[in-house]
C-alpha cells in the first residue's frame, strides 16, 4: 500500500551557523557597540537580547537574513513576545519548530478527511502518515496539503509504493 510522511524538519546545523554568523555581525557592527545586543542558541531556542524593542527588531532582521542565505525557511521560527529582563534591557525567545504539533497535525488530518479522497491520514510522533491505494491519490493529497497549509514549511518524505 503506497504511503508518504508529511514532516516539519529543519536543518539545525544551518540554523546554528546562521545564529553564529549573526552573533559575529552583531559584534562588529558600529551601531551595536557598547549595547547589550546579543544572540544565543540553546537546544531549539534562540534568545535575542537588546536594549529595546527596536534593537531586538534589528537583531531579528540580521538573523532572518542569515537564515535565508543558509537556505532555511523563516517559517520554522516561532517568535515569542518581547519581555523586560531588568533595567532597560529586553529579551525575546524564538523557538525553532521541529516536528508537527498535535493541533496542526489534526488540522492536516481533517483537511484530508474533508477532501473525500481515497486516502487516510494517521498522526505519528510529529508527522502525519498518509496512506492510499493509488500513487495518484497520494500525489493529489500532497498537492492539497501544499495548497491549503501555507503557514508551515512542510515537506514530504518516506514515499513508498
Amino acid at each position: 500500500m503506497p504511503t508518504f510522511d508529511t514532516v516539519l524538519e529543519t536543518d539545525l546545523v544551518k540554523v546554528k551557523n546562521a545564529v553564529e554568523n549573526s552573533a559575529k555581525e552583531i559584534g562588529t557592527r558600529f551601531d551595536f557597540k557598547g549595547t547589550a545586543a546579543k544572540i544565543e542558541l540553546k537546544d531549539k531556542e534562540i534568545t535575542l537580547t537588546g536594549d529595546g524593542d527596536f534593537q531586538i527588531d534589528q537583531i531579528h532582521d540580521i538573523l532572518r537574513n542569515k537564515l535565508t542565505k543558509a537556505g532555511v525557511d523563516v517559517r520554522f521560527l516561532d517568535i515569542g513576545k518581547v519581555e523586560k529582563i531588568g533595567g532597560d534591557k529586553v529579551k525575546q525567545v524564538t523557538k525553532v519548530r521541529d516536528g508537527i504539533e498535535t493541533e496542526q497535525a489534526k488540522k492536516i488530518q481533517q483537511l484530508i478527511k474533508g477532501s473525500k479522497m481515497k486516502v487516510q491520514a494517521a498522526i505519528q510522533e510529529g508527522k502525519v502518515r498518509v496512506t492510499g491505494a493509488k500513487r495518484d491519490d497520494l500525489q493529489a493529497a500532497m498537492a492539497l496539503i501544499r495548497a491549503e497549509i501555507k503557514d508551515l514549511p512542510l515537506s514530504f518524505d518516506n514515499f513508498r509504493d
